[in-house]
């Protein structure tokens, strides 16, 4: 169950029409009221001889009762309930008494308060109610509404229990604000599927994402065609920004601006700023990482830092941890804004869905968060990425990484009991897993081809790896479709010079495999980058560049090795 109180209003006449009317695309069906401050209030819904400005006058009344210059300018009070879709439908009765609930809580009319505020709850929809109520109390005084969003929230939780309802997760106050309903309607005529509140979020933090400084984050703005204004200071210095879509306008033709903080908490310049801090302590620039050739080197090294922010995830301190997990958000943004068509709308979706989980009261240790800060920012600077080749390859590479990477946001997220932020994650990893498919799809069909024609001999050998290494998930991973795939993988890297074993072995220690869906796909993408193998199977030239670089071993000789280090203990983490 969802309360939202929406913004104060100076006519309640124009919300009783909105309420009793037939709504914007004629939704509203049977408008009536199931309850309000007094029994005898007159319900235009139902009773042909009652009106809207009678309605509206018993409403007003407290508030008319005050000398004109006492009188409250934004005096309307709007709280609408709705029920999650896969409630069940209430009664008129049921929805009369969860009114009652939520102005109590709220404190509109707590109970026993014979002086308190006037209001009426009409219900125009199986799922919803608005309630309205006019912020002038029987004896004058103005009502305490102090946190009236939080406790509205509190008693839903409480309601949702009480009633068998779905359990909406909890907010903890750091959420990107929602759009208004003015704004979606707008939206709507416009012929938009987001408002320009959202448009505008997503631009912003695209925008920011692994941007160096904050003249790049301004140019990247205006690249992107935003209309900026910049809040600047007597001395010269900015101290805010505004953007807006340059075909939103209000009603004097005006573009409609936003800030920064009105977009997201976490989009404000202050907040922005603080990408760019070195850790405490650390006075020393970090060593520049080497330039970025094309989409497929930024993407193996995503791959690279995304397992150094799960060592993070997985030992460092809350702080660093919080920042690990916001720059992933600018990983997957960067990701989304260069993929190719065929991966694009589940990376968007994912990157949508974690800028939720990138923000929580955890306050980011920023700095330590400087890896996968540079690898958005390669991302961007290496263009987009084509959907075959090396470029498709390396993507579906990174993504099995990041899926590790979402779900222990996740994990951490639950741990810290971050109920929307957890979901978020989770959600994130889903549309990766979706993306990853996609990448894959390609690269490991040609894995498992050749790994089908691979010879007896071969197989056996690689069989006979993957037993000694991996005791444990061997059947498992025998018996997964991908296993040619592997079984290939681990051709190739023996060919290229590699003891097949020795690499599961370090593949495995890596990182626990038991939560991936296919532990197959995992070690071939961790086997690859290990050995230096091409992403892309096709690539002749890498692997040519491979076989160069090390000496080709037979598959006896490989065994022999393979026996001689099955026989040491590796240092396991």
């Amino acid at each position: 169950m969802i309360p939202r109180i929406h913004k104060r209003g100076s006519e309640t006449i124009g919300l009783i029409r909105y309420l009793y009317g037939p709504g914007t695309h004629e939704e509203h069906i049977d408008p009536h009221l199931v309850a309000a401050f007094d029994p005898l209030t007159p319900d235009p819904g139902r009773d042909p001889s009652a009106t809207y400005k009678q309605l509206e006058r018993l409403l007003d009344q407290p508030v008319n009762a005050l000398p004109a210059g006492r009188r409250p300018k934004k005096h309307v009070w709007h709280l609408s309930v709705r029920a999650s879709p896969e409630d069940p439908i209430l009664s008129d009765d049921d929805w009369a008494a969860i009114a009652r609930r939520m102005v109590t809580a709220t404190g509109i009319a707590p109970d026993g308060d014979d002086a308190a505020c006037r209001w009426a709850a009409v219900r125009h929809a199986d799922d919803h109610i608005h309630i309205i109520a006019t912020l002038v109390r029987e004896d004058g005084r103005r009502p305490r509404l102090h946190n009236e969003a939080r406790r509205a929230q509190a008693e839903a939780r409480a309601i949702e229990a009480d009633y068998g309802l779905r359990r909406v997760t909890p907010g903890d106050g750091t959420a990107a604000k929602r759009p208004t309903s003015a704004e979606r309607h707008k939206a709507d005529r416009c012929g938009r599927q987001r408002t320009p509140r959202e448009e505008l979020r997503e631009a912003v933090r695209r925008s920011v994402a692994g941007a160096a400084s904050e003249e790049e984050f301004f140019d990247r703005l205006a690249a992107a065609g935003l209309l900026i204004r910049r809040r600047v200071a007597p001395s010269g210095d900015t101290l805010g920004y505004t953007v807006a879509l340059p075909g939103d306008r209000n009603a004097k033709g005006e573009p409609v601006f936003y800030s920064g903080s009105k977009l997201a908490p976490d989009l404000s310049l202050p907040r922005i700023r603080e990408r760019w801090t070195q850790p405490s302590g650390d006075a020393t620039q970090q060593p520049a990482l080497p330039p970025v050739t094309g989409p497929a080197s930024a993407r193996r090294r995503a791959t690279g830092a995304a397992w150094q922010a799960l060592l993070v995830i997985d030992h460092g301190h809350d702080g660093m941890i919080a920042a690990q997990v916001a720059a992933t958000g600018e990983v997957l943004d960067a990701l989304a804004q260069t993929s190719a068509a065929h991966t694009r709308h589940e990376l968007q979706a994912a990157a949508t869905a974690f800028e939720r989980a990138s923000r929580s009261h955890v306050r980011a240790a920023r700095g330590h968060d400087r890896a996968l800060r540079q690898v958005a920012r390669d991302l961007v600077h290496s263009g987009p990425a084509l959907g075959r080749g090396e470029d498709g390859a390396t993507t579906a590479m990174a993504l099995d990484m990041l899926i590790f990477l979402a779900i222990a946001a996740a994990n951490w997220h639950a741990k810290k009991q971050h109920a929307q932020q957890a979901e978020a994650a989770h959600q994130a990893a889903t549309h990766l897993r979706a993306a990853y498919q996609a990448a894959a799809s390609h690269p490991m069909a040609l894995l498992n081809q050749r790994g089908s024609r691979l010879a007896p001999a071969w197989q056996r050998h690689q069989t006979a790896a993957v037993r000694q290494a991996l005791p444990e998930l061997a059947d498992r991973i025998l018996a997964e479709p991908g296993w040619p795939a592997l079984a290939a993988t681990l051709a190739e890297a023996q060919t290229a010079g590699h003891n097949p074993t020795s690499l599961l072995t370090q593949a495995a220690v890596r990182r626990e495999l038991n939560t991936a869906e296919r532990m197959s796909d995992v070690l071939v993408w961790r086997l690859r980058r290990m050995a230096g193998l091409p992403a892309d199977p096709d690539n002749l030239q890498g692997s040519r560049r491979a076989r160069g670089q090390h000496t080709v071993a037979s598959p006896n000789q490989a065994a022999q090795t393979g026996t001689r280090l099955a026989n040491t203990s590796p240092r396991r983490r």
